[in-house]
């Protein structure tokens, strides 16, 4: 068993986290799992970058003096796999919301999806998604994105995509005829859901184009927005609908835990 001074002392553990689950509730099973393996209720735990709860992947975990090196565990490069849809779109540029917009997609091609992600590649200005922990003014963009304030405004920032590589492309059905748009009223669309992102599989139109991915990116780059400006480059409009944080930094997938793991891990390490 990992002694707890040892503990104390600081250490990372790359987690798988599982999908719908946020980096939140992954901090808290680990934080349990502690409490219960040392009978200690006080002790410092923090994540090293928040995955959003439709991703899944490497998430950092630090306890002990470890939360120290939160700041530097940050800086380190991500490589993620994903796949995303062209054609539609939701307000978040993922699965959290219905479909918000559909678009002509016949037009694009594999290689035009191809050509298009190459002008993403280098130090570019990226918008982050107003359904993000970016922070406008002190509060959090999401809450004025839940609220519908159109005066709440994401300044673009400057972040680094290393590659951004077309895996493969599956072309959709040109004869696809967008249904009607199920858009919340102005009363539900205020409202905090009680089962967020729980926006079912079903919905995914599949007669629409779909893309899997790679990128290698910094610090701050967001794959929704890459997928949301992708999408408008080709003319048209996209959404991510899956997501895999492969590495930060060091720490790989292939090493992660699951979060049913830690336990073992730090009885037997």
């Amino acid at each position: 068993m990992i002694p707890l001074d040892t503990l104390q002392q600081g250490l990372v553990l790359a987690v798988n986290k599982p999908y719908r689950w946020t980096s939140f509730q992954a901090v808290n099973k680990v934080k349990a799992t502690i409490r219960n393996l040392y009978n200690i209720k006080n002790f410092k735990i923090g994540h090293a970058g928040t995955l959003d709860p439709l991703a899944t992947g490497v998430l950092l975990i630090c306890i002990g003096r470890a939360t120290k090196t939160i700041p530097l565990l940050q800086q380190g490069d991500k490589l993620y796999s994903g796949t995303l849809l062209l054609g539609a779109t939701t307000p978040c540029y993922d699965l959290e919301q219905p479909i918000s917009q559909y678009l002509p997609f016949a037009h694009i091609s594999e290689a035009d999806v191809r050509d298009a992600a190459r002008r993403f590649e280098g130090e570019i200005m990226q918008v982050p998604p107003m359904f993000s922990a970016v922070k406008i003014e002190g509060q959090r963009a999401y809450t004025y994105a839940r609220l519908d304030d159109p005066t709440a405004i994401i300044e673009p920032r400057r972040v680094q995509v290393h590659s951004f590589e077309v895996v493969s492309f599956r072309a959709g059905d040109p004869t696809f005829a967008p249904p009607p748009l199920q858009l919340p009223t102005p009363a539900a669309s205020n409202a905090r859901s009680p089962r967020l992102y729980d926006q079912p599989l079903q919905s995914i139109p599949a007669a629409l184009p779909q893309v899997d991915f790679r990128i290698h990116c910094g610090k701050g780059t967001y794959v929704r927005s890459l997928v949301r400006d992708l999408g408008l480059a080709l003319g048209s409009c996209a959404m991510l609908i899956a997501l895999c944080r492969e590495q930060v930094g060091e720490y790989s997938l292939t090493n992660a835990l699951d979060l049913d793991q830690v336990a073992d891990y730090l009885l037997h390490a």
